[in-house]
């Protein structure tokens, strides 16, 4: 606390009026907006619930009353008896086809099943071909109470699909068995007629927990098992179901937001209705009272800061105009010095603040000749990395090739020894083209060749129009060196090929071998550390390694450029080289830099 008072107490007085008037406008607004966004929200919500609850009743009122319709047709078909009789039969699947006929009945197939076994079916052509194996245990299960309506829980059947069935006996005068009705629903229907009622998603399930409607896997806010047709609940949330209550009550859903379960109560079957609603559908309607607010506020704030503005004006011009000078330098080398006018405190504050430009000034161009330096340094011993062993095995070639008499061999490997170390040491330029830099390479190949033999092959496949632009020397010789000895050495042979692109603005080069590869893990660490020491560089024609080459490009051009590695073991590797694309009047202006 006492910090924040110190804080406070050392800023001017412009900002401390800000700083009040902001915060006591902002506290008051905040507490009105909440406590009439808390307000409206809770009104919505409770009236969205009380619409959801009245849907559910009235759908569950209509589930009876569907139901009711296909109990009223059992009960007239329990009458007819006469329809068991020998000789009926046509009669009996005649009455059966009018009944589910009827256009506001839920039943889809109608059977009555006579006490030997003969089965009397709505679509009787249907049943004969395909026939129904539930039959035998709904024929049971309508003897268990004699003379009341059973139920069935839902399965699926051949003749309606997913379905249950009411089940009632069929009795004569004599109260004496005659065979049993059946009513299979169609449970599509019922679903396709109460899902319209329905905010969003819902579903209908037994006191045993079966579903009775059918499920669809493209509803995101209900949880579905992976890869299940048809589509089945998480057991985890079919056991928060049996837990709901009657009424309203949390769930957790498949989405990110928790959902508000509607549950009604229980049919005269058992039957249970939830309608589930996202909880952000609550605040849909809150957008339009979210933006006025907003609006408010933006304008309250625009308000504020012309106030703050004014004051500091009438009262702290001066002090402020010095702070945004300072609040406005970012670039020591060309600010220019405050003017002084005043002899007062201010005055003297100016003259100290030239001051200090002055020795900031004076300091930063010291660490820049510094760095400049440290640069053309570290750039030169780079370059300078020639081994002597290659020198040494290269003119012990030369000397072998002179004691056969192979006199044109013996020319051109002198030739190319010539023009490497030319190309190496005779430039004064850091830059040189990309045609010079090729030429090099074809030199220190041919050498190697001459060396080795014709098996390590070498192929360049650029674009002449790319050959005019600059590149840092060595720059791609040691990407070739390192695919010949670490690549194609221990293949005994192998191709290496260099080719060139230019993509906006960019000049993209590749050097590819067909080569042993690289490990994952050794990849990961080539530019992170030097993969050229030790015994290996007497073999080299420098020491300069992949990640010199890469920390050179970046010095020159930036953390954006350098080198990218891809590799496959037994496959070979490539190494691509991104520099911009530059050329000989870009190097005299020095745009690099």
């Amino acid at each position: 606390m006492t910090k924040l008072f110190h804080w406070y107490a050392s800023l001017g007085l412009a900002t401390k009026q800000f700083i009040y008037l902001f915060i006591v406008t902002l506290l008051l607004v905040q507490v009105l907006a909440w406590r009439n966004l808390h307000e409206a929200e809770s009104l919505l919500q409770n009236q969205v619930i009380r619409d959801a609850e009245l849907l559910v009743s009235r759908t569950n009122q209509y589930i009876d009353a569907s139901l009711d319709n296909v109990e009223n047709m059992l009960l007239l078909l329990s009458t007819r008896a006469d329809l068991l009789e020998e000789g009926n039969e046509v009669a009996a699947v005649e009455t059966l086809r009018k009944f589910a006929g009827i256009n506001n009945s839920i039943a889809r197939t109608l059977y009555m099943i006579r006490a030997d076994g003969q089965v009397f079916a709505s679509s009787q052509v249907v049943y004969d071909i395909i026939g129904n194996p539930k039959l035998n245990q709904l024929y049971e299960l309508a003897l268990i109470n004699y003379g009341a309506i059973n139920v069935s829980e839902p399965y699926d059947s051949p003749m309606s699909g997913r379905t249950l069935a009411y089940v009632l006996p069929i009795a004569d005068v004599d109260n004496k068995v005659k065979g049993v009705v059946v009513a299979e629903l169609n449970l599509d229907l019922l679903t396709e007629r109460i899902a319209p009622m329905i905010y969003q998603s819902y579903i209908l399930f037994t006191k045993e927990g079966s579903v009775i409607n059918r499920l669809d896997s493209r509803d995101k806010l209900l949880p579905f098992q992976a890869a299940s047709y048809p589509p089945k609940l998480e057991e985890s949330f079919r056991g928060q179901l049996a837990l709901l209550k009657v009424g309203v009550s949390g769930i957790e859903g498949d989405s990110l937001n928790p959902l508000v379960a509607v549950k009604s109560t229980k049919n005269r079957l058992g039957w249970s209705l939830a309608a589930f609603i996202e909880e952000d559908y609550f605040y849909q309607d809150l957008q339009k009272l979210n933006n006025n607010y907003r609006t408010a506020s933006i304008v309250w704030i625009i308000m504020l800061l012309i106030s703050a503005y004014l004051l500091s004006r009438s009262f702290t011009h001066p002090i402020r105009r010095f702070v945004e000078k300072m609040d406005r330098l970012n670039n020591f080398q060309v600010v220019a010095k405050l003017p002084v006018t005043r002899m007062d405190e201010i005055g003297r504050l100016t003259q100290s603040y030239n001051a200090m430009l002055e020795r900031i000034q004076s300091l930063l161009q010291k660490t820049k000749n510094a760095e400049e330096q440290k640069k053309e340094y570290e750039l030169k011993m780079l370059r300078s990395q020639i081994a002597p062993h290659f020198l040494y095995n290269t003119l012990a070639c030369i000397s072998s090739l002179a004691k056969q008499q192979r006199i044109d061999e013996l020319r051109d490997t002198i030739r190319s020894l010539v023009k490497l170390l030319s190309f190496s040491f005779d430039k004064q330029s850091e830059y040189v083209s990309l045609e010079e830099e090729l030429e090099g390479l074809r030199m220190y190949m041919h050498i190697q060749q001459v060396r080795y033999g014709e098996q390590y092959q070498f192929r360049i496949d650029i674009n002449p129009d790319l050959l005019q632009y600059r590149i840092l020397k060595l720059t791609l010789q040691p990407l070739v060196e390192n695919a010949l000895f670490h690549g194609l050495t221990p293949n005994h042979g192998g191709l290496i090929a260099v080719k060139g692109g230019l993509r906006k603005g960019v000049l993209r080069l590749y050097v590819r071998d067909n080569g042993i590869g690289i490990k994952r893990e050794k990849r990961s660490r080539l530019l992170l550390e030097n993969q050229d020491g030790g015994q290996r560089s007497m073999y080299r024609f420098t020491g300069i390694g992949l990640r010199n080459v890469h920390e050179r490009i970046r010095i020159h051009h930036g953390e954006t450029y350098g080198l990218r590695i891809g590799s496959a073991e037994g496959a070979g590797t490539v190494v691509r080289v991104d520099m911009p694309a530059l050329t000989e009047s870009d190097e005299r202006l020095g745009i690099w830099r």
